[in-house]
């Protein structure tokens, strides 16, 4: 949140600064742990796995490219490349939107979904090792309240107005200068 022009920034305490930093390192070592994993026992990358994922849970095991990007969490390009490498595997395939031809969706095919079905024990196996198992019931429930709060409060956010470092906020000019 900007500061008020003459007010003081606000600066993490210890606590929180070491709780952010261990987050941040989690954030960033995790999925680096599951895509190895995924990458050694299934040739599959960390998105590769999860968009055929997020397919094979759609009905008919298909899905509008532009929602799947939203799932997946990346640029509809990205993803445009992605289902073009798992297409060239037989993983996937396109097809145009029979509700509306300006849109194209991914289908999972039957030899991607029987694909997933064999990278899945392993990666779930992790998945269990290396988050699940090491947290108690009441852990997994607070980072459950917590992964919420957070996500509403992005959802809730305006988007944020570009601020560089050493830019200098200007003050505006009411009516009466």
């Amino acid at each position: 949140m900007p500061t008020r022009e003459g007010s003081e920034p606000r600066w993490l305490t210890d606590d929180q600064l070491a709780a952010w930093r261990g987050f941040m390192k989690l954030l960033q070592r995790l999925p680096a742990a599951l895509e190895s994993q995924l990458q050694k026992d299934s040739k599959l990358s960390f998105i590769e796995y999860y968009v055929l994922a997020h397919l094979s849970d759609q009905p008919g095991r298909r899905l509008r490219m532009s929602e799947l990007a939203v799932l997946a969490n990346t640029e509809l390009s990205r993803l445009s490349h992605l289902i073009g490498r798992l297409e060239k595997r037989g993983f996937t395939y396109r097809e145009p939107d029979p509700a509306n031809g300006r849109y194209t969706r991914a289908v999972l095919t039957d030899a991607g979904h029987a694909y997933l079905a064999e990278a899945a024990p392993g990666h779930v196996a992790q998945v269990l090792s290396l988050f699940i198992d090491v947290l108690t019931p009441d852990d997994l429930r607070a980072l459950h309240r917590i992964s919420q709060a957070v996500l509403t409060r992005i959802d809730d956010e305006p988007p944020p107005v570009p601020h560089r470092p050493g830019q200098r906020t200007r003050r505006p000019v009411s009516a009466q200068e």
